[in-house]
């Protein structure tokens, strides 16, 4: 399983990642985990998840987080992650 992100300003994608979930912590720890190491790695800061973002990734295996949903001012339109099985 992997954690899929990518970066996207209008309809480009600026930047892609992914990393593979581990298999020794539940589900919820390493999304976190995960999570924030993409985030490091794309040299972004962690956005805050909010109550759709757990709605959406529920739901679909993937949501997007909006620049006002990060503390630091950004230069892309959104921060998208998927999850793959």
């Amino acid at each position: 399983m992997k954690l899929q992100a990518k970066i996207i300003k209008g309809t480009k994608t600026l930047a892609e990642d992914e990393l593979l979930f581990g298999e020794h912590e539940s589900f919820q720890k390493q999304l976190e985990q995960c999570f924030v190491e993409l985030c490091k790695k794309m040299g972004i800061s962690v956005p805050i998840w909010l109550r759709k973002n757990t709605r959406e990734f529920v739901r679909f295996g993937r949501t997007s987080f909006n620049s006002d949903q990060f503390l630091e001012p950004i230069d892309f339109d959104r921060f998208e992650i998927r999850f793959v099985r």
